[in-house]
């Protein structure tokens, strides 16, 4: 009884590490093709990290308070290869973001495309509409 319960465990156990993990979010599941955001700002951090990278923008709002806005956007490694880099993007610098909001309403976003003071364009995400990497539809 005790080996058929120790044989049993281990297969149990087996099962479970080999069933696959989706912990990758898709476009949709996270952010709103419906809420488009266009939004100016000052980059208040900068987060360059696996799975995805994201960076923090200051917004004044009408009333002259301030909110912080968080980007998400795509891997290092495919920033990088676009151009995006901390020293692209340093503290301060100002900015507009063009994306989509994140389905909660939170102040979160992915950053579809960033337009620096000079007018030079940074693509920010991977996998949404009109992106660099957008499967056709």
């Amino acid at each position: 009884m005790r080996t058929a319960t120790i044989i049993v465990l281990a297969y149990i156990s087996l099962l479970v590490q080999s069933a696959p993990v989706s912990a990758h979010h898709s476009f949709a599941a996270t952010f709103d093709i419906n809420k488009p955001i266009v939004l100016k700002g000052k980059i208040t951090r900068v987060e360059l990290m696996n799975p995805h990278s994201w960076f923090w923008l200051e917004v004044e709002n009408p009333d002259g308070t301030k909110t912080e806005w968080g980007f998400e956007g795509g891997s290092p490694n495919s920033l990088i290869r676009r151009g995006v880099t901390k020293n692209s993007l340093p503290v301060g610098t100002e900015l507009v973001v063009t994306g989509y909001q994140a389905k909660s309403g939170q102040n979160k976003g992915v950053g579809a495309s960033i337009t620096l003071s000079d007018g030079r364009k940074l693509f920010f995400a991977d996998d949404m509409p009109g992106g660099p990497n957008a499967s056709p539809r």
